[in-house]
């Protein structure tokens, strides 16, 4: 199962750093992020491509899913 984490709401840099301790725990495997800023979709692709993790991102009525695997 997939695990998510939603963000949407919150101001930088805290879905960043609530998405890289996340992926820390999990190391491999699937996750899925909400968010709603163009801004916070930018530095979260950012960080985990730079992390080695591939990104793949949707957009849907302004907000975005980002779904992040390794």
């Amino acid at each position: 199962m997939n695990q998510r984490v939603d963000v949407r709401g919150l101001s930088c840099p805290l879905p960043v750093v609530a998405v890289r301790n996340k992926l820390l725990e999990i190391k491999k495997g699937i996750l899925e992020v909400l968010i709603d800023t163009g801004t916070s979709k930018d530095n979260i692709t950012r960080m985990a491509t730079n992390a080695d993790w591939k990104v793949v991102v949707r957009e849907e009525d302004g907000e975005y899913l980002l779904t992040i695997s390794k």
